[in-house]
């Protein structure tokens, strides 16, 4: 058997069903021998960078691994950006490319590069197959690492020649392993008396507990413990139903804004997650000196990784949380404290939307309020809305009536290179893309594949035809650094041409309509669920500077 094949017999075997890539030349014994394994589906792209998105996000929605396809030196370049945000996301990956002919390896031939080298630094395990011997071995391995926990991407290049090499070691799956094993009862019980002793616990949910399945245990344990939930600033999936009344919302960019936030706690439960992901530099604990800190992980990497700690606890997070939760008290009087919290926020809240609903340009808080009321109950949020992601969490139902899919690692283009991917992998629900103008342009290749393929994509760009989120960061680093300055914001805005995203999908041959006036929006989400296939909403909301 040739290289080739058993590199796609390893993908068989352990349940690939979707490649995601762009072609190129040393791609050409994958691609012409997929053609003898119709069960794994080829989704297109038109940049590579976008193939990994859209592999990163299916990862995710899918609960499986996501493969993604590079061309060469140029293309896994292309991409490395992308592999990072996979990194970040914990999102278990393939990534492969096709490399040059060993034989001419060191004469540098065209496109060639180390390309082991290229991807070392993004992925958990970067290796070429020298030999098609080494393939069933080097394919079972790169399995098994990108699920270790915490998952991540793994590179492997794969020569052409090796490809074509013929080989006697078949393909090989590597094993239901048990990685994860159960928390001790006597640590539980440690955990739950810390719980039972706090004045006011507190958690902090990071992604891996929508990993783990454990979502619910997680909902259970807050209830009876009567435990408020915050999640981190930037999340790529939702831990706990933004509609409930023990949410707390989001932690801010620095220790000083997480510190106000959990410094009045004397208990902070950490479960699931990298704590803490920092924008900016602050000299601040971000606890107060007294507070007990508990980490709930599902295996034992991240556990106590940037700080210390009082306990740590690894193992399966729904077992975990399940548990603790039968050990705990029942706490009515922190709940009610809780719900009497969260209506006094939703009621200021609503005092502050009211003075802004009939701006002109819309509010991004009054066109997302109007594009939820017109969605399905059960659309599925692919998320990269940046500067206005505090509106979506007020307007949808997220980790529990929506679905929600985001992206970390702060490289932007994400939310629209991985809504086809969310898309594969949930081909029957409407899925809906909330990005920014600026972002999209990173990934605008993306609307053909969903074109391409016929994928039930709402793509909705808010408009407000600027780097909104850069123009935050020039008056955090101006106050921050002590930069005074008069100066307006450099290189920010994109109104000069002023970009139609309507025009840009449809020379991709997608429909759309932009809509400024938030009346309309009804009108075209009806528009857009009536159409088979994607639609590109462009909506024209408010700038910083237009406010």
């Amino acid at each position: 058997m040739r290289g080739r094949n058993v590199f796609l017999d390893s993908l068989r075997l352990h349940g690939v069903t979707k490649i995601f890539g762009n072609p190129g030349t040393t791609e050409t014994p994958m691609l012409d021998t997929l053609i003898d394994y119709p069960d794994i589906d080829y989704i297109m792209h038109l940049h590579e960078g976008v193939a990994v998105g859209a592999a990163n996000m299916y990862a995710q929605a899918s609960n499986s691994i996501g493969v993604a396809n590079m061309h060469v030196a140029p293309g896994l370049g292309n991409a490395i950006g992308m592999i990072y945000g996979g990194l970040k996301n914990s999102s278990p990956m393939i990534i492969t490319a096709g490399a040059q002919d060993t034989r001419i390896r060191l004469r540098g031939p065209l496109l060639g590069h180390d390309l082991v080298a290229m991807a070392e630094p993004v992925v958990k395990w970067s290796v070429q197959v020298e030999h098609a011997d080494e393939m069933a071995l080097i394919m079972a391995r790169a399995f098994k690492i990108a699920h270790q926990h915490p998952p991540g991407p793994v590179f492997v290049a794969l020569p052409i020649n090796v490809m074509e090499q013929d080989t006697e070691n078949a393909a090989y799956h590597s094993g239901d392993l048990s990685m994860v094993g159960n928390a001790s009862e006597t640590h539980l019980k440690q955990a739950a008396d810390l719980i039972n002793a706090a004045t006011s616990p507190v958690i902090v949910a990071g992604d891996d507990v929508v990993r783990d399945d454990a979502g619910d245990a997680l909902v259970a344990l807050s209830e009876k413990a009567g435990v408020g939930v915050h999640l981190e600033l930037i999340t790529a999936r939702f831990a706990f139903p933004s509609d409930h009344d023990h949410f707390r919302n989001k932690l801010g960019p620095d220790y000083a804004a997480i510190n106000a936030a959990l410094g009045d706690h004397d208990l902070v439960i950490l479960i699931g997650g990298a704590f803490f992901e920092e924008v900016w530099y602050a000299p601040d604990s971000p606890f107060s000196d007294n507070t007990k800190i508990i980490q709930l992980e599902s295996g034992p990497a991240r556990l106590a990784e940037n700080m210390g700690i009082d306990l740590g606890i690894a193992g399966q997070l729904a077992d975990s949380l399940s548990r603790l939760t039968e050990l705990v008290d029942d706490a009515p009087a922190r709940c009610q404290r809780l719900q009497d919290l969260k209506q006094s926020e939703n009621e200021a809240s609503a005092e502050r939307t009211a003075v802004l609903h009939d701006r002109d340009p819309m509010t991004p808080y009054r066109a997302l309020t109007e594009l939820a009321a017109a969605l399905p109950d059960d659309a599925v949020i692919a998320d990269e809305s940046i500067t206005a992601s505090a509106d979506v969490i007020r307007n949808f139902k997220l980790g529990s009536t929506h679905l929600f899919f985001g992206v970390k690692g702060g490289g932007i283009g994400q939310g629209v290179a991985g809504a086809p991917g969310v898309a594969v992998a949930y081909p029957d629900r409407q899925v809906v893309c909330i990005s920014g103008d600026g972002s999209s342009m990173y990934s605008i290749q993306a609307l053909w594949t969903a074109g391409h393929h016929k994928l039930n994509v709402l793509f909705v760009i808010l408009s407000n035809r600027e780097y909104r989120v850069l123009k935050h960061n020039v008056d955090q680093y101006r106050r921050r650094f002590n930069a005074q300055s008069n100066k307006p914001y450099p290189h920010m805005d994109l109104s000069d041409p002023v970009m139609s995203f309507t025009a840009m999908a449809d020379g991709m041959g997608i429909p759309g309509a932009q809509v400024s006036k938030p009346e309309d929006i009804a009108g075209a989400v009806s528009d857009a669920l009536a159409h088979d296939g994607p639609f590109m909403l462009d909506l024209i909301v408010e700038g910083l500077e237009t406010r």
